[in-house]
């Protein structure tokens, strides 16, 4: 059994600032990537941000230079910080893991989603 819980989520105005966090937690023997998709009402899923194992990211070209995501692989935690936020930054962002558990199996885990709300 794994657990992604994610928190941070909230309401900011326009150029302000949230940080998001997920620890993954369970039967889990490695991860390989961690990242964030977002969902805004009446849109597809997509990444914002994710980072490997190693350290190296991927980021959305809308949200480059003002996200940056970091992870503790020691804690099993992958963090969002958000700055210069924009009202099309308002979504649900979910936490997503690419991981192997103790039993080597290797799936995808989602997160439950924590809302982003950002005010004009």
């Amino acid at each position: 059994q794994v657990q992604l819980v994610e928190s941070g989520g909230g309401l900011v105005q326009a150029g302000g600032s949230l940080r998001l966090s997920c620890a993954a937690s369970g039967s889990i023997f490695s991860i390989n990537i961690m990242g964030w998709y977002r969902q805004a009402p009446g849109k597809q899923r997509e990444l914002v941000a994710a980072v490997t194992s190693g350290a190296s990211t991927n980021y959305a070209d809308s949200v480059k230079g003002r996200f940056t995501i970091s992870r503790d692989n020691a804690k099993n935690t992958v963090y969002l910080q958000m700055n210069s936020l924009k009202p099309e930054d308002t979504a649900v962002y979910y936490c997503h893991a690419l991981l192997s558990t103790i039993s080597r199996k290797v799936n995808d885990y989602w997160g439950q989603g924590t809302q982003v709300t950002v005010s004009s």
